[in-house]
């Protein structure tokens, strides 16, 4: 937790949103926030791969 709000992860294993507890720091993006954007955290990472590929800042 940090300043007394929960973090969120996405677990790319299960394919499920985890709170703090989870799957190992290898198998989890994070964190985020809010569970809507770990949710969102597949679209996050294919577009900002799609930048880089680009070549976008």
């Amino acid at each position: 937790m940090t300043d007394g709000h929960p973090q969120w992860y996405y677990c790319i294993k299960h394919h499920r949103v985890e709170g703090e507890v989870g799957c190992q720091a290898k198998d989890r993006l994070g964190p985020y926030d809010t569970r809507e954007e770990a949710e969102n955290a597949l679209q996050k990472v294919k577009e900002r791969n799609a930048a880089w590929d680009h070549g976008d800042d």
